[in-house]
């Protein structure tokens, strides 16, 4: 009944996850079609507008695919180590990724005293962990293990490669947004818009064009909450110590340092939001943050205390 109930929570986060994934992509090609029809195309024509964007989107998806983690690595200053540099920390992670049945990830460092930590990768023969040498310091072994645990279940719950596909979406979106106003605004419409498209179409377009990067960037803000709160889960249901995740997570919030080495395109990656003092607090507020309050993170895993 324990076991059962800590997987239905995890069942629970991951039809969420996936149905606002599903609503989104509807969104993108709604929002493509409609400046499309904005621009004076026909609604074929549209179509094939629509098309071209996605096979743009396919592209930069490709080379993400393969190039993100590297550039990630590398924007956060982290160093790769090998067993003997950090013992602990390799036999922690060795253990977890037999107890959850995927391969080791390639272990990194970074030199930084705050505590926080990170996964990415496009699958787990391909992945990588991140510590800050603060998170290292100042947490204890069983925090730690808990803290491995919840970037071990990122990897596994393909949540790098689900969010770097996010990203490209919320991207393109904006791309094509911008690329919408800059033609209606220097006249580039068709010639003969105003027998295909009419003011209305154009009206609601322009809305779009100026609503539809704020609503791509609140769903995918919205997915990176709830891969949290999954991995969250599941880590816990891998330690079977919700206890220890939760007070990681308090500590780590904790600590007032901000990480230097992070910025808005990489702060949904770490385990707490890296940017110190820009969490907003509030119904509204909490729409723009990438993580979930650490408050409710916390609640959810003490309710799993005992659970698993």
């Amino acid at each position: 009944m324990a076991i059962a109930t800590a997987q239905n929570q995890i069942s629970s986060n991951i039809f969420k996850t996936w149905l606002i994934m599903f609503l989104f992509s509807i969104f993108a090609v709604a929002v493509s079609y409609i400046f499309a029809l904005g621009l004076g195309f026909d609604e074929a024509s549209g179509l094939s507008l629509v098309g071209i964007s996605f096979i743009v989107a396919g592209v930069m998806n490709f080379f993400s695919y393969y190039y993100s983690d590297k550039m990630v690595l590398a924007i956060s200053g982290a160093k790769q180590i090998q067993k003997q540099d950090h013992p602990e920390l390799f036999r922690l992670a060795e253990n977890l990724s037999i107890a959850s049945g995927q391969p080791m990830p390639k272990v990194y460092i970074i030199n930084d005293s705050a505590p926080n930590a990170f996964a990415t990768g496009r699958d787990p023969k391909h992945s990588a962990v991140a510590f800050t040498t603060g998170i290292l310091d100042k947490l204890n072994k069983p925090e730690l293990e808990g803290v491995i645990a919840h970037e071990l279940s990122h990897i596994k719950n393909r949540d790098t490669l689900l969010m770097t596909v996010v990203s490209i979406l919320v991207g393109l979106v904006a791309l094509l947004a911008d690329w919408f106003l800059r033609i209606t605004w220097f006249g580039g419409r068709n010639r003969d818009s105003e027998n295909k498209s009419n003011q209305i179409v154009l009206i609601i377009a322009l809305i779009a064009a100026f609503l539809a990067p704020i609503i791509g960037t609140l769903i995918q803000l919205a997915i990176s909450r709830r891969r949290e709160f999954l991995a969250d889960a599941s880590g816990a249901y891998l330690t079977r110590d919700p206890e220890q995740l939760a007070y990681a997570l308090q500590k780590i919030a904790g600590d007032k340092e901000p990480l230097e080495v992070a910025n808005r395109a990489t702060a949904h990656l770490y385990i707490v939001n890296p940017l110190k003092g820009s969490e907003v607090v509030g119904w509204f507020a909490n729409l723009f943050n990438t993580h979930p309050p650490i408050q409710e993170r916390v609640k959810a895993l003490m309710a799993m205390e005992g659970k698993v």
